[in-house]
């Protein structure tokens, strides 16, 4: 009997260490694809990087707020990464059209632009609480 027991919990055991390999391997892949460089030869990640200083200078203490409040559902884990993509997509937006800082338009477009459409309904609810509208941005929301 404990034979038998000691058999399954190996088994298990490795199943469960098989799947987080893979589950880990898998986010690990996907960071690789990041890294290589594209047709002019920078990544993703150089270019969002490069962003990031260039408006680092631009951004307010109230606009950095209004990141971390966007950026709270997301798990501890993953939040550096989502604020850097997030912010590197303001600072493109900003650098594109010459903002001398970082405005609420910039920052929610930019939000709106870098993260996936499920996110989309937090944004909506967050800006509803914050008594903000967000009627002009209805064509990339949807």
């Amino acid at each position: 009997m404990l034979e038998n027991l000691f058999m399954w919990f190996i088994v298990f055991w490795g199943v469960f260490m098989i799947v987080f390999m893979f589950i880990g391997g898998f986010f690990m892949f996907r960071k690789f694809l990041k890294r290589l460089p594209k047709e002019d030869g920078n990544s993703v990640l150089d270019w969002q990087d490069y962003y990031l200083e260039k408006t680092r200078h631009l951004w307010t203490k109230q606009q950095s707020d209004l990141l971390e409040e966007l950026i709270s559902p997301v798990p501890d884990l993953f939040k550096d990464v989502a604020r850097e993509k997030i912010a590197g997509k303001i600072g493109e937006l900003a650098l594109e059209q010459k903002a001398n800082s970082i405005s609420e338009d910039l920052l929610i477009r930019g939000y709106i632009l870098a993260t996936p459409k499920r996110d989309h309904k937090f944004l909506r609810r967050k800006l509803d609480e914050k008594n903000m509208s967000y009627e002009q941005y209805e064509h990339l929301l949807s």
